[in-house]
């Protein structure tokens, strides 16, 4: 095929051939046509994006999720440059899809509420029942020290949760000797918890 020299911009066909390919768009028009979309993109980011964000973060009432709103707007509509009717009308195609994008980010959120697994309203941390292990495991320790009828006294009292005339009957002695022994018992786990902590 003969070498033949390229048209002019506007420059009509001259035979059969180029008049066929014509309606066909070439490399170098498809590759225009994508910058044209690049170029387009480009410059509705920079001029809207955080006024986008801006709307998308009132919706979901979280920056970084909004921000992938609109970056995940402008990447569909950079793919749907081509089929775009009226360019003139981007942004507002933007702002739509900014919405409907948000608007599914919601719905997301609520379904994953609904369904997520519910924690036990009452569960202490690990913390709190490591520390009342070592609380509990110290007040063990300091009642094993304490004389053995005050001992019997407390656990009576605070563990068993008896009066003083059931202890008094358990222990066989008046309910005097509870009141002394449970009071010596006290000071003496009071003045052994505090040199502990």
């Amino acid at each position: 095929m003969p070498f033949r020299k390229p048209r002019a911009k506007g420059e009509r066909p001259t035979d059969v051939t180029e008049t066929l390919v014509a309606g066909v768009p070439a490399a170098r028009e498809t590759s225009s046509v994508t910058w044209d979309a690049d170029e387009a993109v480009t410059a509705l980011y920079s001029a809207n994006f955080r006024a986008l964000v801006r709307l998308s973060a009132l919706l979901v009432r979280d920056v970084a999720t909004a921000e992938e709103v609109v970056q995940d707007a402008f990447v569909a509509m950079h793919g749907a440059w081509r089929r775009l009717r009226d360019p003139d009308k981007a942004l507002s195609y933007l702002r739509q899809s900014v919405v409907n994008r948000s608007r599914s980010v919601l719905r997301h959120r609520a379904v994953a509420e609904k369904y997520a697994p519910k924690g036990l309203p009452d569960a202490p941390s690990a913390e709190h029942g490591a520390m009342g292990l070592l609380e509990r495991s110290a007040v063990i320790e300091a009642l094993r020290a304490l004389p053995g009828r005050q001992r019997e006294a407390l656990v009576l009292r605070y563990y068993g949760d008896l009066s003083e005339a059931q202890i008094a009957d358990a222990m066989g002695i008046s309910r005097g000797a509870v009141k002394s022994h449970t009071a010596r018992g006290m000071a003496a786990l009071r003045s052994v918890l505090e040199q502990v902590s």
